[in-house]
């Protein structure tokens, strides 16, 4: 995924840049950094590897060199940013977050077009961020710049561009990112997350629609092209991406995981003895279904997270899967001879949660019944590097569908994505056969977007159902 703060204000900006950007440690994995304009001094940027430390730790000495009065930060789980470029638009900083799939294509159509040229990175990737910037520099102006980036990606793009006048603030075109402006004395903020800014004196002033541009300087916020009508948010900020105080679209993260986890409780049949979350994004689910319920809410396993927190987590998967584990700590008086219903924000591959099941087992569960807070995922994200599968067969659905066909099955895809077909029933429980769960029930798309409380065609469920 991926995280942005900017700060627009008359005095030194740095201190809420750099807690405004800290906030947002929990959505990547790899880089983060800042960049800063000053009237006396110009630019000033500093990215940091945050694979192995969190973001505080990293810059905490750039913080107390840096100054200016403007500036935008990121954290990323991929690309270096945020970049500073020349162009004929002047100097300006840009960071992204989104997904081009058509990268090859677009810069075909720049070297046809342009002599420009692109770093690659360290695996040979082109840069999206650097890559958006050089669309926008194909135009006269910024506006039409950024607007004619949106329109030729083939994903995902929000954008911000600091300029000496202002940051270019840019929801992405279908709005599947939010873009949240905060206002206090003397400042205005953009942030991807709207609780970042809360405990830094700001209070909400408005969020972006989709493809809406705006200008935010330290005297007020200027729209510089309207917002469509059409909007396809990400309906998994709201599963697991979005940090529990925050709200899109006028919706909070906590009450509608309470909601799903409420939806899950009023389908279920089971009667465990206590009700769990995977800590931490299942633990509101798992809360919201034992209030529904009346099954008692409780924590057999606590993560350590002194010195484990999300930042640390490596890239290379085998690490991740170990070093997940080694989070969990049982509590065997909680566990010891009791039927556990556990709830985990959704299934991806399936290696943890089938070791946390294990795990469980070992330390004396006499049963682990699993309940997703959404449907089965069917399809790889294309638009918010949703999940780190290189391919969809990573998916644990797709990989028994692929069983299914290999025992000479036809599979039609839609049929699976129906919980009312009896192709659906028997996906999921070859499922919970293979991850070895005492019983397994996915939350329903419907109940999911009603959890939600926006209509179905302003959500993005592409993951779950292929709507595009």
């Amino acid at each position: 995924m991926g995280g942005f703060f900017g700060v627009a204000a008359k005095e030194d900006c740095l201190f809420d840049l750099f807690f405004g950007t800290d906030y947002h440690s929990h959505l990547g994995t790899r880089r983060a950094g800042m960049a800063v304009y000053s009237r006396s001094k110009g630019y000033d940027r500093a990215i940091h590897n945050i694979e192995n430390a969190p973001f505080r730790t990293k810059f905490d000495k750039d913080v107390n060199s840096m100054e200016g009065h403007m500036g935008i930060g990121c954290i990323s789980d991929y690309e270096p940013q945020p970049l500073i470029v020349r162009s004929h638009h002047g100097t300006y900083a840009i960071t992204t977050v989104g997904k081009i799939n058509n990268t090859d294509q677009i810069v075909k159509d720049i070297f046809t077009h342009s002599r420009s040229h692109f770093l690659e990175m360290s695996g040979g990737e082109i840069n999206a961020t650097e890559l958006v910037a050089a669309m926008i520099n194909q135009k006269e102006n910024l506006v039409e710049g950024i607007r004619f980036a949106q329109e030729l990606i083939d994903g995902s793009m929000t954008v911000l561009v600091m300029t000496p006048k202002g940051i270019y603030a840019a929801r992405d075109r279908l709005g599947r990112t939010p873009v949240s402006i905060g206002q206090k004395e003397d400042a205005f903020c953009v942030s991807f997350e709207s609780f970042a800014y809360l405990n830094l004196g700001y209070h909400d002033y408005k969020e972006l629609g989709p493809g809406e541009i705006a200008v935010v300087t330290p005297e007020g916020v200027h729209t510089l092209a309207q917002p469509g009508k059409e909007m396809k948010i990400c309906t998994f900020l709201w599963i697991y991406y979005g940090y529990p105080s925050s709200s899109y679209e006028g919706i909070n993260v906590e009450q509608m995981r309470y909601n799903c986890g409420a939806r899950l409780a009023e389908r279920d049949n089971v009667k465990p003895d206590i009700v769990a979350g995977v800590p931490d994004s299942g633990t509101a689910h798992a809360i919201g279904y034992s209030n529904r319920s009346g099954i008692p809410f409780s924590r057999p396993f606590i993560k350590y997270t002194p010195t484990w927190p999300r930042s640390f987590m490596p890239t290379m998967q085998t690490q991740r899967n170990l070093i997940a584990k080694m989070k969990l700590l049982p509590v065997h008086d909680l566990i010891q001879g009791k039927s556990l219903l556990l709830i985990d924000d959704s299934i991806v591959r399936g290696t943890q949660l089938r070791e946390t099941t294990e795990f469980l087992y070992r330390s004396g569960a006499r049963e682990v019944h699993i309940r997703p807070a959404c449907p089965p995922l069917l399809f790889g994200c294309k638009y918010l590097n949703f999940s780190r599968s290189s391919s969809e067969m990573d998916l644990i659905a797709r990989r028994v569908l692929r069983d299914m066909e290999l025992e000479g099955r036809e599979i039609d895809l839609m049929k699976y994505v129906d919980p009312r077909t009896p192709e659906y029933q028997e996906m999921v429980e070859r499922i919970g056969r293979q991850l070895n769960f005492t019983s397994l029930r996915y939350h329903r798309l419907d109940d999911m977007i009603e959890s939600v409380g926006l209509d179905k065609s302003r959500l993005c469920t592409y993951c779950w159902d292929g709507a595009e």
